[in-house]
């Protein structure tokens, strides 16, 4: 028996007069998954998630919850809530009174409302901040209290339009937590956008990559991470080293690349690189070492440090090479008092495996 399919958006596109928003999507997303929708301003994630709410319509395509097609069906008659950044708290009500709102509208019973409420207010750890108004609360109290409101009508998804964005970066990544734990807690399927690339990779089972409306890619977070696809989900997703050359050789998936005359790297080839054609080479600072004994199995290149930048766990070295290009290499701060093992002018290897380097087609 396959898995089911919480919310499926078979080839759906979105037009706003001259404007596509939204380019020919198919998406499945599993029942009691969290699926993370990233890219940058105007990519078309939060216009999917409205199709899925029911606050916009496709201009082409369908969309599907729990196998059942919902046409031109209104948000209210859908199986999903929502909570968006600004979390629209009733400000004269209290938790209990925001929190029991939409049940009462529904009408209802009063003894259900009472126990749904009292459920939900402790699945978010508000219990004793009932009778409270939210301007008594902290913002991720209030976040809170928006998400009760959501989960006690019992959707079969829930959808976040950057829920945490309007949180201070400490709160923000304590909540990215408590977010997880949660969604693993009720088990119904959150399907979450955001363009913070460490709130993907931090709390989805899957990641699906868009930009100008397209879906790009759709993987685990480490899948998404260590094997992007395309040049953008590689440059969209944390920080990368990039060599531009020409193929000299293909074989297999690996290539070879002359990144400057006499200079050649190697890498491994995403579908679309030729020989002769010109490639960026991409890898990850966290997969640069600095004089090291290298082998046939990494890259090796000479340069000069031009910076040195120390972030407490961590310190980045900025590697000029004779072309004037800079790499980043990125190692762990180990020791209890560290020192800079290199410093500005010094003189270095710069060294990488080939396996971490991807090949992409300009």
């Amino acid at each position: 028996m396959g898995e089911e399919i919480g919310v499926e958006l078979q080839d759906v596109v979105k037009r706003f007069e001259n404007v596509t928003a939204v380019d020919h999507v198919s998406l499945k997303i599993k029942d009691g998954e969290f699926f993370s929708l990233l890219g940058p301003s105007g990519c078309g994630k939060t216009t999917s998630l409205r199709m899925i709410a029911g606050f916009e319509m496709p201009t082409q395509g369908e969309v599907f919850i729990g196998g059942v097609p919902q046409g031109y069906l209104p948000a209210y008659k859908r199986p999903v809530n929502t909570v968006f950044q600004h979390y629209a708290l009733f400000p004269h009500m209290t938790v209990q009174q925001n929190i029991a709102f939409g049940l009462e509208m529904t009408r209802v019973p009063k003894d259900e409302i009472k126990q749904r409420v009292a459920d939900v207010v402790e699945l978010v750890h508000l219990k004793g901040m009932e009778r409270r108004h939210p301007k008594q609360l902290s913002g991720g109290q209030q976040q809170r209290v928006a998400l009760a409101r959501a989960l006690v009508n019992h959707p079969k998804v829930l959808l976040l339009d950057e829920p945490l964005g309007a949180l201070d970066l400490k709160l923000r990544k304590a909540m990215q937590v408590e977010l997880k734990e949660l969604q693993v807690r009720v088990g119904i399927t959150f399907v979450y956008v955001t363009h913070d690339q460490e709130e993907a990779l931090t709390m989805s089972d899957r990641i699906g990559v868009m930009d100008r409306g397209k879906l790009l890619q759709v993987d685990t977070p480490q899948m998404v991470y260590e094997a992007p696809t395309t040049r953008f989900v590689s440059d969209f997703i944390g920080e990368t080293n990039y060599l531009s050359g020409h193929v000299t050789s293909l074989q297999g998936d690996v290539c070879e690349v002359a990144v400057e005359p006499g200079l050649r790297v190697w890498a491994a080839a995403v579908p679309g690189v030729q020989s002769g054609k010109q490639v960026s080479v991409a890898f990850r600072p966290e997969k640069v070492y600095l004089n090291i004994q290298s082998n046939q199995e990494m890259n090796t290149l000479s340069g000069t440090v031009h910076d040195v930048v120390y972030t407490g766990s961590a310190t980045t070295y900025h590697v000029e090479l004779p072309d004037g290009s800079i790499l980043m290499a990125r190692q762990q701060n180990f020791d209890t008092l560290p020192d800079t093992r290199f410093h500005v002018r010094d003189k270095v290897e710069v060294s990488w495996p080939i396996q971490a380097s991807k090949a992409f087609a300009e």
